[in-house]
């Protein structure tokens, strides 16, 4: 279990200022374990209000705190960056969608490939998305 000063230490790093409001949402962030969507963390932090979320979410995307990830469920789901001083393409990472239970899982030991790009092109991202059926839900199916 990590200790306060260790999110004090994250949101200070990417020049964003640590309020209770923020430390809470990057707690129960890194606490999920899974990528989170703005639901999952209004049943988590029950007390705080969306929009104090939402405004929470925005400036951690901005800040590169986080990075969102489109997995066609039709709701966004956000992730702490890997890496505490940074949010680059190489802290990017495999996700998979299971179709049963709705959860995204994040493969961190599995790499997106290198796309070679045409000359002029830059990347600021990348989604990787696997969907399929994850293995407590297969086990269920059995």
């Amino acid at each position: 279990m990590k200790d306060a000063q260790y999110y004090l230490d994250r949101l200070e790093k990417k020049n964003v200022k640590p309020t209770a409001i923020r430390l809470l949402v990057l707690k129960a962030m890194d606490e999920a374990d899974r990528a989170v969507s703005m639901a999952d963390l209004e049943m988590m932090l029950d007390t705080v209000d969306k929009s104090t979320i939402f405004r929470t979410l925005t400036l951690f995307l901005q800040h590169h705190v986080i990075h969102d990830i489109e997995d066609g469920s039709g709701s966004l789901k956000y992730e702490i960056c890997s890496s505490e001083n940074s949010c680059s393409i190489d802290d990017m990472h495999i996700h998979f969608y299971c179709e049963v239970c709705q959860k995204t899982f994040c493969f961190h030991s599995l790499h997106i490939p290198r796309v070679q790009l045409p000359d002029g092109f830059q990347v600021h991202g990348i989604n990787y998305m696997v969907k399929g059926v994850c293995d407590k839900c297969a086990a269920k199916q059995k």
